[in-house]
């Protein structure tokens, strides 16, 4: 029987479609994109269309050769990556590389899948299709526009402000989300109010607990203790008489399953993984995992999409399973549909198990510990999506009273009872942070009738202030990121990842914090760039590639309407940017050495006091605030009030801050006579985070500490218990093949990589190590190199000289 050449991206892929095709077909990997755009040129002829000038990926050429020698081997080629617009492009890379100028060249077939599985596999290679050059022209334009954005003004911040940065059409966008809600909270004023709770005894207990919610019939608005003691005082001797009693059944339906970036976010809520962690977990777990005697198992559908929608298949064995195990009255009369958001690709299914009757605790064996985590909270969404509604009676009780102010009260309190757990019974949903509906069901209510009188037990105003709105978690940025259509779900993991490698925002508690560096980076960006880097702006040129998709717009078209834009803001930029590099902003400071003024100054590490008596007078002092948080009138910056002055504790001086290799200290103005330091917030460590996890060698709560170099997880019985959750990087030890690597840091601070089975295994690498064998001399993985010229994967043996540069989406995960 004729050979057939299967083309996938990955090697863990190859091994389990490998399984399912059977001999007469050969499964080869990629190893992601073949061809780029090159690294050291911007190669997109905005003169001719603007075609881009794709070049092989370094190191990719030996492949190329051995994918080419096996289709001429072959009758047909079957091009099988993921099915989205990434999967799309390098279809038709390879597809122009192994299309071979002769009479006799091999049928070639893009199939697409959005599970692994046997029968998806076996449907697939039944109906296989030309390379949709709609879905190629999409990532094409999303390519050209990135590529225009930043290599037209990554430039300009360089000499504006400091070399090596980089700006992106979707990351800069969600980089002025932060940055803009900081601002926000820093201009935010606190108001004062107050809760008044009364709490009632009835006949029988819990004592029933109101809010004083009217007066007159008025909602009641209380600014002041005045005024809340005014109304304890008037409540303090009246009558309190139950008014009504409302008990009416409340339905609290399934949630949808997951799409990318619901996924992400209750990921981000409930396993407290990054976006990162968890689209490279999903991956793992879509390619297919070793599962005993079964080999090789797709266990979800492809984790790239924006649709809910779920086959008929999924749907009648889901069924089924739910019917079997938890019984009838936990499953509904007809299957649970859920409305797609417009834009999504209904051609994909929503991310689901590949089979429901694959319990969790089934391979809890088989999975590394995050691995089974996410699966066990993908099988738990996807059967709670179709289940019945869990049912609660929520009863409203509210009580009247006169006051001795002579006004008409109305105190209202208000409880749920669950009455069936539905949906309930698998899996709840997290939340960002605590609503009405947890209030209601944490809220007991004791059993009153309506006309009942009830005794006053104890009257409690409380003080309230008003809040800003919260920082943003990876999950609260993600649902911003969607809400307003910038960028897609599956841009999400390398948006936050680039943010924080280019050092514009930090992540402290779990919230992100603009630095520095990426406030000055999105105000000058901002004003020059203003409609570019608008929200809407940004959110419709996302529907224009959903458009280029679809094959309702020419490409083309699209750049062209850009650039005209851009490059009218380009010109003005390059005129007017600020020189944030060279500025000197007057300030109230004299210098401590020789008395003259100081100046605002940019350098390496950012904002800091100069002398103007340079370079005579070398004296600089490191401001504690960002140059973005100084205020002051006609030119000159009032910094002297910023902060308390510190003196030093062995000689009295003054002390200032600097900034040095493990960042700002400090320092007593003596030195050298006196070489005192103190390292800054020492006195006031972070206090532990609890987590809801345990710790698997005494069962106690898993904490997020704070330490020298940064946070980790530990447990809270230390130092009885010193067990360390170590951060695993996604990548099994080379060496034992039996646990994942994590990152280390040596007592000189310095990061490595180490097996976790660690005395049992001493396999330690200094560079991060990538799962993928040398092409060359056979070794079982590479690292990563990061050179000035760019990232590249290099095989560690020292003999071999193998090295290749990595591609922008392999930088990202």
């Amino acid at each position: 029987m004729a050979k057939s050449l299967v083309i996938v991206e990955s090697p863990a892929k190859a091994k389990t479609i490998g399984k399912y095709l059977g001999k007469n077909f050969t499964v080869k990997a990629s190893l992601g994109h073949i061809k780029d755009l090159p690294k050291n040129d911007i190669a997109v002829d905005v003169e001719r269309d603007f075609r881009p000038s794709y070049v092989v990926i370094e190191g990719k050429k030996k492949l190329i050769e051995e994918l080419k020698k096996a289709a001429k081997e072959s009758d047909a080629v079957y091009l099988a990556a993921d099915p989205d617009r990434e999967g799309e492009a390098i279809c038709y890379h390879l597809q122009e590389e192994l299309q071979p100028k002769r009479a006799d060249k091999p049928a070639m077939y893009r199939v697409t899948f959005n599970e692994i599985t046997a029968n998806a596999v076996r449907k697939a290679f039944e109906s296989p299709r030309p390379v949709d050059t709609n879905l190629v022209d999409a990532q094409q334009a999303r390519r050209v526009l990135d590529r225009l954005v930043g290599y037209k003004i990554s430039p300009l911040l360089w000499d504006k402000v400091r070399r090596g940065l980089s700006a992106g059409r979707v990351q800069t966008v969600a980089l002025r989300l932060i940055v803009d809600r900081e601002r926000v909270i820093r201009a935010f004023q606190r108001e004062e109010y107050w809760s008044i709770e009364v709490h009632l005894n009835a006949k029988k207990a819990p004592a029933l607990k109101t809010s004083v919610a009217k007066r007159n019939g008025a909602n009641l608005d209380v600014a002041s203790e005045e005024a809340a003691a005014a109304i304890v005082k008037a409540l303090g001797g009246a009558e309190y008489v139950v008014r009504s009693v409302v008990t009416k059944e409340k339905r609290r339906h399934a949630v949808p399953p997951f799409i990318t970036s619901t996924l992400q976010q209750e990921a981000a809520r409930k396993l407290r993984f990054s976006v990162k962690r968890t689209m490279m977990l999903a991956q793992r777990l879509y390619e297919g995992v070793e599962i005993g005697t079964e080999g090789a198992v797709g266990l979800i559908t492809y984790m790239r999409t924006d649709s809910t929608r779920v086959s008929d298949d999924a749907l009648t064995e889901v069924r089924e399973l739910i019917a079997q195990r938890y019984g009838a009255g936990y499953l509904p009369e007809s299957p649970n549909y859920y409305k797609t958001k417009k834009a999504a690709q209904d051609a994909h299914e929503a991310i689901r198990p590949t089979s429901a009757m694959r319990h969790p605790d089934e391979v809890a064996g088989n999975l590394s510990e995050d691995e089974l985590k996410l699966y066990r909270l993908v099988w738990q969404r996807f059967v709670a999506s179709q289940m019945t509604p869990a049912v609660f009676d929520q009863t409203t009780v509210e009580v009247t009273a006169r006051g001795g102010d002579q006004a008409d009260y109305l105190m209202r309190a208000t409880g749920s009872v669950p009455k069936f757990d539905g949906f309930q019974a698998v899996y709840k949903e997290g939340k960002d942070q605590k609503d009405e509906e947890d209030a209601e069901e944490s809220n007991r209510l004791p059993q009153v009738s309506e006309g009942e009188t009830l005794k006053l037990k104890s009257i409690e105003p409380e003080q309230h202030f008003t809040e800003p709105p919260p920082r943003f978690t990876e999950a609260t940025l993600v649902k911003e990121l969607e809400a307003d259509g910038v960028g897609r779900p599956s841009t999400y993991a390398s948006i936050l990842s680039t943010i924080q490698e280019r050092e514009y925002v930090k992540k402290e508690g779990g919230r992100f914090f603009p630095t520095e560096l990426g406030t000055v980076v999105t105000e000058l960006l901002v004003e020059s760039f203003a409609d570019i880097f608008d929200m809407t702006y940004t959110a419709r040129m996302e529907d224009e590639l959903d458009e280029i998709e679809e094959g309702k717009m020419d490409w083309r078209t699209a750049m062209s309407d850009f650039y005209e834009r851009f490059q009218k803001d380009l010109a003005e930029a390059e005129r007017s940017m600020r020189d944030i590099k060279r500025m000197e902003v007057p300030t109230d400071q004299v210098c401590d050495k020789c008395g003259k003024p100081m100046v605002i100054k940019w350098g390496k590490h950012g904002s800091f006091l100069a002398c103007t008596g340079y370079p005579e007078c070398t004296s600089t002092r490191q401001l504690n605030v960002g140059l973005h948080e100084l205020e002051g009138e006609e030119g000159k910056v009032e910094i002297s009030e910023q902060d308390a002055t510190e003196y030093c504790p062995n000689c009295g001086r003054e002390m200032v801050l600097k900034k040095g290799r493990f960042g700002t200290f400090l320092a007593c103005t003596g030195y050298p006579d006196c070489k005192t330091t103190k390292q800054l917030g020492e006195a006031q460590k972070a206090p532990d985070r609890p987590l809801e996890e345990k710790c698997p060698q005494c069962g106690l709560h898993l904490v997020v500490k704070s330490g020298r170099f940064g946070e980790f997880t530990a447990c809270s019985g230390y130092p009885k218990c010193k067990y360390v959750k170590q951060q695993t990087i996604g990548v099994m030890c080379p060496q034992c093949g039996q646990a994942e690597l994590s990152a280390r840091r040596s007592k000189r601070g310095k990061t490595f990589y180490g097996c976790t089975r660690y005395p049992d295994c001493d396999f330690v690498a200094w560079a991060k190590p990538i799962p993928e064998k040398c092409p060359e001399c056979g070794g079982n993985y590479l690292v990563e190199k990061v050179l000035k010229s760019g990232h590249f994967a290099a095989c560690p043996n020292k003999e071999c000289k193998y090295k290749r540069e990595m591609a922008p989406a392999e930088v990202a995960d």
